[in-house]
């Protein structure tokens, strides 16, 4: 019995983690208004180390439509714009000496759809790994009922998989409708 408890628990773990990396991938792509979040993906050199932004300056929201980066230290705000202009957030920042500002343009239409396809596709990748990881558990179910675990609690195994499986699904859908909808909010 212990071995069917544990793979029920490695796959809800598998799909757990698999929701949260789509919830963090989501919150990076930017819906038209200022997010902290699509900047989690930047690094920049620190003494010789990558560093996540974060770990160099303060990172606000002062309106909707900007955001602010205040460096720790002077000489990181060349560091720190070098570092925003050769990532994939496509904005341009502005360095006055003091403060870096990212001013968040409004979303055209045709941008709004791409980044909704965005989304979708990186939903799909959430819900194939679900599938692998549903997929691999009854494998594993099945091996230990060939190994001598009851058949029954391979058949309660495979259907407790399943229900979670359809939960984390359902997670899925409802995440990316609430992505979609704050993308094509105007």
């Amino acid at each position: 019995m212990s071995v069917i408890k544990d793979i029920e628990k490695h796959s809800e773990d598998r799909m757990l983690h698999s929701v949260t990396y789509l919830e963090e991938v989501l919150s990076r792509i930017r819906a038209g208004k200022a997010n902290i979040h699509i900047l989690d993906g930047i690094r920049v050199e620190y003494y010789g180390n990558p560093v996540p932004l974060s770990n160099v300056a303060t990172v606000s929201t002062p309106d909707a439509k900007t955001i602010t980066l205040l460096a720790w230290e002077k000489p990181m705000l060349k560091v720190i714009e070098k570092a925003i202009l050769d990532s994939d957030v496509g904005i341009t920042p502005e360095n006055n000496g003091a403060v870096i500002r990212l001013g968040i343009p409004p979303l055209t239409e045709e941008r709004r759809k791409q980044l909704v396809k965005q989304s979708g596709a990186e939903a799909e990748n959430a819900k194939i790994s679900i599938r692998n990881a549903r997929r691999e558990a009854i494998e594993a179910s099945k091996k230990a009922v060939k190994a001598g675990t009851p058949e029954d609690d391979g058949k309660e195994t495979e259907a407790a998989i399943q229900k979670l499986h359809d939960r984390y699904l359902k997670r899925i859908d409802e995440l990316l409708v609430a992505k979609e909808k704050e993308i094509m909010t105007v």
